[in-house]
């Protein structure tokens, strides 16, 4: 479990560093680079085949600075595919369900913790079920290590074994470093997708 590992302080303290790097990164890009960036790395992704083959997809709902993932969401809903988000279930044990939505409306979603949009109703989708989950970062190095906001969302959901599709990180080439701290519990995603291209990692694919 995420919670028993003692965590180092040392690689804590590197990772924390990069967060705040990486948020600055972020944070300079202007809205009509973000905006271009974000289209193309959106159309990169659902061109792929791994998004082809998926009946299911898992999204993430852009916080300020992220990739705009509503293109993908629509282009899942025209295409018949089912389109799921996290719904944070315990912010403390970093616990989140996949939670079906069919609207990005406005009256459909809130504001949840830590200012992350989600789902006000749904129906949970098993994690079994989904065949691409769309992983959000702060950074992603070049080897496919993962990473995020500190809290273990998506490493606890990526390592719980029900999951056994493909993980896709989506992020803007300035977030793409040589490496990032890491430990036993961080997941590494099986393959990156930026405005520049598609990065993939067979070393990193979960068997089915």
């Amino acid at each position: 479990m995420i919670n028993s590992i003692i965590l180092s302080p040392e690689i804590q303290q590197a990772k924390s560093e990069l967060r705040e790097s990486l948020k600055l990164v972020l944070s300079e890009k202007s809205k009509a680079d973000h905006d271009a960036a974000s289209v193309t790395a959106c159309a990169l992704l659902t061109s792929a085949p791994e998004f082809a083959a998926a009946s299911c997809v898992m999204i993430f709902l852009s916080m300020p600075g992220e990739i705009d993932t509503s293109s993908i969401a629509l282009r899942c809903w025209q295409e018949g595919k089912t389109v799921v988000v996290p719904k944070v279930i315990s912010w403390k044990d970093a616990r989140m369900l996949p939670v079906e939505i069919n609207s990005l409306g406005t009256s459909d979603l809130r504001s949840g913790v830590g200012g992350i949009r989600e789902p006000i109703t749904g129906n949970p989708m098993p994690p079994a079920m989904i065949d691409l989950a769309i992983v959000p970062g702060l950074g992603f190095s070049l080897k496919g290590d993962r990473i995020g906001r500190g809290k273990g969302f998506y490493d606890r959901f990526l390592a719980s074994g029900s999951f056994l599709g493909v993980s896709a990180g989506l992020c803007f080439e300035s977030q793409c470093i040589d490496a990032v701290p890491v430990e036993p519990h961080d997941v590494p995603v099986a393959m990156i997708v930026t405005e520049r291209g598609i990065r993939r990692f067979k070393s990193n694919c979960l068997s089915r």
